[in-house]
């Protein structure tokens, strides 16, 4: 515990630079500003201000892109509460109890809670990561490649089986993740696949091009089609009016802790996420509170609960993504790259190999919450003036700055071409609702998988039997057996009820 009090505080002495400090405030401030923009989202933002941060060292690079991520829950809740618009995934359940409480003149308590309890949340949770973060890289540690594969095929699995929608557009999308990885040249023998002769390729997709291609430009045809529409507010913030009662501030505690938990779980989990944890926890109170009918009517249990959730799942998330090199959700896949690309492997190693970057970036996360603590409540006007902003006028610079972003990184058009095409494949999917997310997580894992698989199986001489050797790998691939039977189980209970209804009750 001495040791890890040192290094938190090795960690607050490199986040608390004036440098470290301009970042942190430049990504909290924009995080905040994108997740109150419905449609734009944090992992496109990330996306595009990504090559922006390859002339910033590792460090302030990755502080940068943790606040606009976290910064995006403070301010998704934003549009939510008060024009019903949710501005990030994991926020729309806030808006079933946020916005009724707008139409009764509750805005402030709303955003007031909204703030306080996201604060909470995400303090909490980093607790958690300083604990359980050397915990699990000193397990890591251990690792061989039975591990690695083991593992990541569990959060392939359960990203596939887990994650909201079907499980089986889910494990289709993790496949084709898969094989999206295998273009390149073969790590092994060197054998270029899937190339078609374009020295472009021989490296593998740009995964910046796909992703900005996937969750920017698909984002801005699927707002183009639908219509981004401004709408009136007449919500008036005042001051006195966010203060809560004493009532409001005992009905929070009990939920805000509860959601707490379920975010950090969630976050720790692969292919669950903030979005996740928000539906969980306002399910989980819904359930346990003596007056169920007040939720979706203005229960200011149902804003504290899925915010608490969101905040401290996305802080959580980065648990596995450091330690074990395994992303839980799109966004910290983004993350995992954007380290690679500044030539550092997450992993096991990471905490020991590169301490200011690790314990940087976890006193970073208290600094952010502070500041967005600070700045969210006088924000809000800003914010609401932005809501006014027409799409239409919206859309061009967003576009712009994508082929911008995507050019930047190899001076290449190829990669703009590539961005647009995942785009137009990111607007399929939307149409057909196949998910987006685990698709990136098999892109990004697909490399790792194959490696760590041909090691194996040239160290056991081909056996299968190897991964039965070491307990960490036969419970990790027994777990995954477990979530396809599940799943399985699930869609034949599902066919069953389709192919013999009830029989209808003749009156």
């Amino acid at each position: 515990m001495t040791e890890t009090i040192a290094n938190l505080m090795h960690g607050f002495s490199v986040a608390l630079a004036p440098h470290m400090l301009m970042y942190c405030l430049i990504g909290a401030t924009i995080g905040m500003g994108i997740g109150v923009l419905p449609g734009v989202g944090a992992l496109a933002t990330i996306s595009i201000l990504l090559p922006f941060t390859f002339k910033l060292d590792p460090t302030g690079g990755m502080i940068m892109l943790a606040g606009i991520f976290y910064g995006a829950q403070y301010g998704g809740s934003v549009a939510s509460i008060l024009l019903n618009l949710p501005g990030t995934a994991s926020t729309a359940v806030t808006a079933l109890d946020g916005y009724p409480m707008t139409q009764q003149g509750r805005a402030g308590v709303a955003l007031f809670v909204t703030t306080i309890v996201s604060f909470i949340g995400g303090s909490i949770a980093i607790v958690v990561m300083v604990v359980l973060a050397p915990l699990v890289a000193s397990v890591a540690s251990q690792f061989g490649s039975t591990e690695y594969f083991a593992v990541m095929a569990l959060a392939l699995v359960a990203a596939a089986t887990l994650s909201p929608g079907s499980p089986l557009n889910g494990v289709a999308m993790v496949v084709f993740g898969l094989l999206l990885g295998t273009v390149g040249a073969d790590a092994t023998t060197g054998f270029y696949r899937f190339a078609f002769g374009r020295m472009e390729l021989v490296d593998g997709l740009n995964l910046i091009a796909v992703v900005m291609g996937l969750f920017g430009i698909s984002e801005i045809l699927v707002n183009l089609v639908t219509g981004g529409q401004s709408r009136t507010i007449r919500a008036r913030i005042t001051l006195r009016s966010m203060l809560p009662t004493r009532e409001d501030t005992r009905r929070i505690i009990g939920p805000t802790m509860r959601g707490t938990l379920v975010g950090v779980v969630t976050g720790i989990l692969p292919g669950l996420g903030p979005q996740v944890a928000s539906f969980v926890s306002y399910a989980t109170e819904k359930k346990l509170s003596r007056h169920p009918e007040e939720f979706g009517h203005g229960a200011i249990e149902g804003v504290a609960a899925p915010e608490a959730s969101n905040n401290a799942s996305v802080q959580a998330a980065f648990i596995p993504t450091l330690t074990l090199g395994i992303p839980g959700d799109a966004v910290m896949a983004v993350m995992m790259g954007a380290l690679m690309l500044h030539g550092i492997l997450p992993g096991p190693g990471l905490i020991t190999n590169q301490p200011d970057l690790f314990w940087g970036l976890v006193a970073s996360f208290w600094v952010g919450n502070v500041i967005l603590l600070a700045l969210n409540i006088p924000l809000i006007g800003i914010w609401l003036q932005i809501l006014r902003v027409p799409y239409h006028m919206l859309y061009p610079v967003v576009l712009m700055l994508i082929s911008t972003g995507v050019y930047s990184i190899r001076n290449s058009g190829f990669d703009v071409g590539i961005a647009l095409f995942f785009g137009l494949v990111g607007y399929g999917m939307t149409l057909l609702r196949l998910p987006a997310a685990p698709l990136l997580l098999g892109l990004v894992l697909g490399p790792l998988v194959e490696e760590h698989l041909r090691r194996a199986m040239i160290i056991g001489r081909g056996d299968l039997m190897i991964f039965a050797e070491s307990p960490i790998s036969l419970i990790s691939l027994t777990g995954a057996a477990a979530l396809v039977l599940l799943m399985a189980r699930a869609g034949l209970r599902t066919r069953e009820r389709i192919d013999n209804p009830p029989d209808k009750k003749i009156c």
